[in-house]
């Protein structure tokens, strides 16, 4: 079965995205263990709440450094939320602060064009270009539920996979590689959702294999 490990950095609904993991079929485990996560086939970098912050924690924890670790030997590596602003290089929130850098670009806050902030509910996601993330989801584009007040905005136009508009259309999946995000919940956003967290477990599986 393929393991997942759900980054434990206390910031995010992390068993929420357990159980979502669970149901699409493979083990999955909450934790902050350097070894666990070595050993997983794939990690998930949930989060809820503000950048500087999430990255004192991830830093008071030394996880940065395995997360590179993982992802340089080919650990597929997914961000949800607050987890994929995480994954670029830096964000303006409160004031500022570095990100990981695993993909090039930085996050700003939304440009609502007047539309109430946090942007929060159903939006439709229109996808960009293909990705083995979105294999199992209707290419027209499908809906997912979102919860936030920055948006990413990666230096290559061609790691942006899906977008979404509230007020400005913006990035809302991306990818590099091995390194995936997207800003809003999969685990949940009902069916659609869940297709694309079993899209990653398979994408998981195959680099194991």
């Amino acid at each position: 079965m393929t393991s997942v490990a759900v980054i434990d950095y206390g910031m995010g609904n992390r068993r929420s995205v357990e159980k979502a993991f669970g149901h699409v079929g493979a083990r999955a485990a909450v934790t902050s263990d350097h070894d666990e996560l070595r050993a997983a086939d794939g990690l998930v970098l949930p989060g809820v709440g503000a950048f500087p912050q999430a990255m004192r924690n991830l830093e008071e924890l030394g996880l940065p450094e395995v997360m590179n670790e993982c992802v340089g030997r080919g650990t597929p590596l997914l961000g949800i939320c607050l987890g994929m602003q995480l994954l670029l290089d830096s964000s303006e929130e409160m004031g500022g602060a570095a990100g990981l850098g695993l993909i090039h670009g930085e996050v700003t806050r939304v440009r609502s064009g007047g539309l109430r902030i946090p942007h929060i509910g159903w939006n439709e996601v229109r996808f960009e270009r293909a990705s083995d993330l979105t294999a199992r989801l209707p290419q027209a584009g499908c809906a997912f539920y979102h919860v936030h007040s920055f948006a990413a905005r990666p230096s290559d136009p061609d790691a942006v996979i899906g977008t979404t508009e509230y007020g400005e259309r913006f990035a809302t999946i991306v990818a590099r590689e091995n390194v995936f995000g997207v800003q809003f919940h999969p685990e949940k956003s009902s069916r659609n959702g869940l297709s694309m967290l079993h899209d990653f477990v398979g994408i998981c599986a195959s680099v194991r294999a």
